[in-house]
C-alpha cells in the first residue's frame, strides 16, 4: 500500500520563478525609483545615491544558485533624463540540470530613454558542469542615450578545481538604438565544452569571457583609453556607430575580473564601483 499516488509517477520537482521589474524617473535634480514590482525568488534592494545624479541599486536571488527549468524575468525602464547602476549581490550560480529538465531560462530587457544612462554591471555567471542555460538580454536605446553593460560567464571555478567537461548554453545580446538593430551577438556552445574551449578558434584554454558594450555619443572618444585599460590581457575591442564593444579572454575569473574592473573605472571615469563588488 503507497501514500500519495502510483509510485510509478515521474517526480516533478518545485522549480523557481522570478520577476523584477524596476523603473526610474526623475525628481528635481535626482534619479528616483518610479515603480518595483517582485515576484518570487528576484528581489532589489538598497536603492543609495553614491555620487550625485545617480542611483544605486542592488538585485539579489533569494533562491541562491538556479537551476535547471527556473525560469528569471527582469525588466528595467530609466526615463529621460535618469542615471541609474544596477548590479547583483553577488555571482550568479547555474547548476547541474537534469536530463529531463528544461534549460534555465533568463530574460532581461533594459529600455533607456533619451537622456538617460543606464549601467548594467552583474556580477560573474558561473556555470556547473552539465549546465543548462537559455539567456537573453534585449537593450533598447533612445538615439542619445547611454549603455554601459558588462557580462562575464565562467566556465566552472579553477580554484575549486572545477571543469565544466559537459554542458548546454545559449546566449544572446541584442542591442537597439531608436529601433536600429546595432548588435546581434550569439553564443551557442554545447556538448564537451571543456574540450571545445581548448581549441584555439574558440577559447584557446580560456575559461571565463566577459563582453563589455559601452553606447554612447562619446564611444569612439574612449577607445584609446579603453585599450590602454585592457594592457597585457587576452582581449580586443573595437568601435562603430557610436558603441565600442570589448571581448575579454582568461584562464581563470580572478584575471578576467581585474582586467573588467580597470575597463569599468576608464569608463566611468573613476567613480566607485557598487560595494558589492568588493563583498
Amino acid at each position: 500500500m503507497f501514500d500519495g499516488g502510483c509510485p510509478s509517477e515521474v517526480t516533478l520537482l518545485q522549480r523557481a520563478v522570478g520577476e523584477l521589474h524596476v523603473a526610474f524617473k526623475r525628481f528635481g535634480a535626482e534619479t528616483v525609483l518610479q515603480d518595483l514590482r517582485q515576484v518570487g525568488c528576484l528581489k532589489a534592494r538598497f536603492p543609495r545615491r553614491v555620487t550625485p545624479g545617480w542611483i544605486d541599486m542592488v538585485m539579489l536571488n533569494t533562491g541562491g544558485g538556479v537551476a535547471g527549468g527556473d525560469r528569471l524575468d527582469v525588466s528595467v525602464d530609466v526615463a529621460p533624463g535618469c542615471q541609474a547602476t544596477l548590479s547583483a549581490q553577488s555571482a550568479d550560480r547555474f547548476y547541474r540540470a537534469l536530463v529531463a529538465d528544461a534549460p534555465s531560462q533568463v530574460r532581461t530587457r533594459l529600455t533607456v530613454e533619451a537622456d538617460a544612462a543606464l549601467e548594467w554591471l552583474p556580477q560573474e555567471t558561473i556555470l556547473f558542469d552539465r549546465s543548462a542555460l537559455d539567456r537573453r538580454l534585449e537593450i533598447d536605446l533612445a538615439d542619445n542615450a547611454r549603455f554601459l553593460g558588462v557580462e562575464t560567464v565562467v566556465f566552472g571555478r579553477t580554484a575549486m578545481g572545477e571543469r565544466v567537461q559537459q554542458g548546454w548554453l545559449r546566449d544572446l545580446v541584442r542591442l537597439k538604438r531608436s529601433g536600429e538593430l546595432l548588435l546581434h551577438d550569439a553564443v551557442r556552445i554545447d556538448g564537451p565544452i571543456d574540450e571545445l574551449l581548448r581549441r584555439t578558434a574558440i577559447g584557446a584554454g580560456a575559461v571565463a569571457s566577459a563582453t563589455l558594450i559601452y553606447a554612447a555619443p562619446d564611444a569612439a572618444a574612449r577607445l584609446d583609453a579603453v585599450r590602454a585599460a585592457l594592457g597585457a590581457a587576452d582581449a580586443a575591442t573595437s568601435v562603430w556607430n557610436a558603441m565600442l564593444v570589448a571581448r575579454i579572454l582568461g584562464a581563470d575569473s580572478a584575471s578576467v575580473r581585474a582586467t573588467v574592473i580597470a575597463v569599468l573605472a576608464t569608463l566611468r571615469d573613476d567613480r566607485p564601483l557598487p560595494r558589492v563588488w568588493f563583498c
